[in-house]
């Protein structure tokens, strides 16, 4: 470790030294200073010495480059910004600027020598600033003795080892090119401190984790994912309550990743974890989830819409306050009347619709629309009304109108905004389009004829064109190239709906010939035609008696849709249903050999390798005959590089996903075995991963607990069948009426296949010969990552076996335990909030 010394005790080889540090080569020394020397001087930087963090000044904004004394992530290409000093007071001037520990011991952002624009706050002198590996910065006395350490002044991100107290709350920043403390907090609740809450404004709490519940926050499982993150919280629901979080290593033995949560400048607390084989950072948890539920997000007069990509508008009528701000994405300061006026006797009502809002005052009254009209336009200070048009009651609003959005999602309501508006403002705005569309009409009338003739000579050849590389590219399939029209036809207008998945909708059909489909409509953008034509060719040549059939395609502009046989008896989650339909062991026993098989099929028997990467119920289609129809296979494929977009959307996929989805490990073929294991146990019990807990007597039936708790099948199911009690785990509605040599089987390809080391894992095409009893199973060794969520009380799945003796689903104790993230998350909610990013 280098020591840098005071220039008065300088000789001159190190006054050389001392130069070049002051032309920015301190980076290459290490971490520590001593006072009197630069920590910073204009571009230098300081790395931790593991060079996992650097230290130093940084401009978020290339247009208008201001500058931040700062610590960001040195180890990954994209610059991520988790601490900021002078976040009020950025520097103009870089070359003149520099960070120091003055002669009374402070470390100082200094602009010039008149101008200090940031201090750090400590009460005894340090002699010593030091970048620690966990992103730290400290300053150190005399003796040693930490004085001031960043950490207790964080600004958007909560790191590994950051404590958090009522005293200290992670903000966001302004808008992502302004870190600037924004109106979003993220803090312990108080009085109690049990808990954290977001706030906006400091006031305004709009979204809270539940109580601590000594493991866990009761509302979020998610933030427990045990082999990433260890919690601790001491002295909880106290004045001097104390919480943080640290990294545990994996099993796999490589370091932990990269994690961090952020309090986003949406409003929103997400959490990242960094993957090093896609470069790129997976957020797998984020709340609120709608950024429409953030309190105050759009400001005064703000429509939020979750649709667009920029989630605020301005009303008709009304622009934004703050242009700047709006176009860089700060939001906060709303819209305002097209003209400064505040208010006009020539005023009009606009109709917004059945909204939600916060904010203003209301008053209501009784009357028809127009007598309402009548009073607000009577006191300048009545921004507009509600009105139900069956009650005939309105309401007159006063203030501000925030959190504006649409109910549609919500269940709507009679009740109807109207928003006071300049009269004219929007006619003239109308007038304009009107004036310009006349012209650009008469325009393009002087030129039609031409045009409609050009137009007619490409088409004509674009058809020809397309239909030679069409009998260029269907050389060797049976593939059938639709019309989107042709497929509007068969479905009535996409009218019957069959289900919904991540990767699109699918519709009932019927073809002219009087044939039953299944159309898939993609959730993807158009574009790159050529190349989606080849991969659907590609999976239409791949041909398996367990594989849904791909009979045709539709590649029409925009339109994605594929066209599939329609499978008769429906998805297999139907029949894992308590009130659904039942099988029997014969057609169970059938159906996990033939799903097995066109696993087996695309991983090992395909020119290339498929992985499917969404194995469950859902997608093991039944024909006629119940014979289990793999479906869904090679879009992945298909979707290319939006599949990390796709896998986003499903949010159904609760306890199917593979712990090496989120640990940052590359996804093999063995992440589709660990699906298939967890969608086998289903299919053995009867019942989904996530349901009320068994009976006290371990039975399989199970009664809803109190308080409609939900409680995690698999580690129960696999202690159950280790331990040779698989009869427990059989479906009660079998009455008993089953093979129990194929029973145990099922259950042991089961355990196997969820191991959490998928080095454990058989291949697909052993599991096929462990069912068929060609190859004998053996007793498997306990998952650990599924004991994890019976572990200790951490969670919901402690129950009590007929020897009334308490089971964790551990197997046995002193275990070591952890947790896969897709079954984790499955416990607090009905969905699966994991962001995973994928190139297959």
């Amino acid at each position: 470790m280098y020591r840098i010394l005071s220039p008065s005790m300088l000789s001159p080889t190190t006054t050389l030294l001392f130069i070049s540090l002051l032309l920015g080569h301190i980076s290459d020394l290490g971490c520590r200073v001593v006072s009197s020397s630069p920590v910073i001087a204009g571009s230098s930087t300081i790395l931790s010495d593991s060079k996992t963090f650097k230290l130093g000044f940084f401009s978020p904004n290339s247009e208008k480059p201001t500058w931040y004394f700062g610590i960001w992530y040195a180890s990954i290409p994209t610059p991520n910004y988790v601490w900021v000093a002078n976040r009020e007071s950025p520097v103009r001037n870089l070359s003149s600027s520099r960070v120091e520990i003055t002669d009374d011991g402070f470390l100082a952002v200094i602009e010039t020598e008149e101008l200090v624009v940031w201090k750090s706050t400590n009460t005894e002198k340090s002699t010593e600033a030091k970048l620690l590996d966990d992103g730290n910065l400290v300053l150190l006395s005399e003796k040693g003795k930490m004085v001031w350490q960043s950490f207790d002044f964080p600004a958007d991100t909560w790191l590994p080892g950051m404590n958090i107290t009522k005293e200290k709350s992670i903000t966001c920043w302004r808008s992502p090119s302004d870190p600037s403390p924004g109106m979003y907090s993220l803090r312990l609740k108080p009085p109690q401190y049990g808990e954290f809450e977001l706030v906006f404004n400091g006031s305004n709490a709009y979204w809270s984790t539940g109580n601590w519940t000594g493991n866990a926050f009761s509302g979020v499982p998610q933030m427990t994912i045990k082999y990433i993150y260890k919690f601790h919280f001491d002295d909880p629901f106290t004045p001097m309550a104390s919480f943080w979080y640290t990294e545990t290593s994996l099993d796999s033995g490589l370091p932990p990743p990269l994690t961090r949560f952020q309090m986003d400048y949406t409003g929103q607390l997400k959490q990242f974890t960094w993957w090093p084989q896609t470069e790129t950072w997976n957020m797998f948890w984020s709340q609120p989830e709608s950024p429409c539920r953030v309190y105050g997000l759009c400001g005064n007069l703000g429509f939020c819409n979750n649709i667009n990509l920029k989630p605020c508008e301005c009303l008709s009528g009304f622009r934004p306050v703050d242009d700047e701000g709006w176009n860089s994405k700060d939001y906060s300061g709303g819209c305002r009347r097209e003209s400064d006026k505040q208010c006009g006797e020539d005023d009009q009502f606009e109709e917004v619709g059945a909204v939600s809002f916060n904010g203003a005052v209301t008053v209501l009254s009784s009357g028809s629309r127009s007598f309402c009209e009548g009073s607000c336009l009577g006191n300048c200070s009545c921004i507009g009304l509600y009105h139900n048009g069956r009650t005939n009651l309105c309401k007159n609003l006063y203030g501000s109108l925030l959190n504006l959005r649409n109910l549609t999602s919500d269940g709507t309501d009679e009740d109807v905004l109207y928003v006071r508006v300049e009269r004219g403002s929007i006619t003239k705005k109308n007038n304009v389009n009107m004036r310009i569309l006349g012209a650009s009409l008469i325009g393009l009338m002087a030129v039609l004829a031409l045009f409609t003739l050009i137009l007619l000579v490409l088409r004509r050849r674009r058809e020809r064109r397309k239909k030679e590389e069409d009998d260029a590219v269907f050389p060797v399939t049976n593939l059938k190239l639709f019309s989107y029209k042709e497929l509007q036809t068969a479905t009535r207008g996409f009218s019957e709906k069959l289900g919904h998945g991540g990767f699109g909708v699918v519709f009932r059909g019927e073809l002219s010939d009087s044939s039953p489909v299944a159309v898939k409509r993609l959730e993807r953008p158009g574009g790159a035609e050529k190349e989606f034509r080849a991969e659907v060719c590609t999976i239409g040549n791949i041909q398996h008696v367990n594989l849904v059939r791909l009979r045709g395609f539709c590649s029409e502009n925009s339109h994605r849709l594929l066209v599939y046989d329609y499978m008769q008896n429906g998805p297999l989650s139907v029949y894992l249903r308590r009130d659904g339909p039942n099988l029997s062991w014969d057609v169970r026993f059938r159906v996990a050999i033939g799903m097995a098989r066109g696993i087996a099929y695309l991983h090992e028997e395909c020119r290339d390798c498929i992985i499917h990467c969404d194995i469950k119920p859902e997608n093991i289609l039944l024909d006629g005959e119940f014979i289990a129809k793999v479906s869904d296979f090679g879009l992945a494929k298909l979707i290319g590089r939006d599949f990390s977009r796709v896998l986003t959307m499903i949010r159904g996929t609760r306890g199917y996903v593979a712990p090496e989805w989120i640990s940052g490990v590359a996804i093999t073929a063995k992440a589709d075995v660990y699906s298939y294991g967890m969608t086998l146990l289903e299919l053995i019990s009867g019942r989904r991963n996530v349901e009320a807990p068994p009976s006290a007597g371990g039975g399989g039936g199970g009664t809803e607990a109190s308080g409609g708790e939900k409680w995690f099948f698999p580690p129960w199911a696999a202690l159950q069948i280790i331990e040779g009690r698989v009869k427990a785990v059989v479906d009660e509605r079998l009455g008993g009426i089953y093979n129990i040599a194929e029973a145990e089987r099922l259950g042991l390809v089961a355990v196997w296949c969820i191991q959490d080391d998928e080095a454990m894992r058989p291949t697909m095409g052993m599991v096929v010969k462990m069912l068929e009893g060609i190859v004998e199973v053996v007793m498997p060794p306990p998952p650990k990552l599924l004991q994890a969520l019976v572990s200790g009380e951490s969670f919901r799945g402690v129950v009590v076996d007929s020897s009334n003796r308490t089971s964790t689903g551990g197997g046995h104790s002193g275990d070591n335990v952890g947790v896969s993230g897709g079954s984790l998350s499955s416990l607090g909610n009905n969905s699966l909030a994991v962001d995973v990013n994928v190139d297959v």
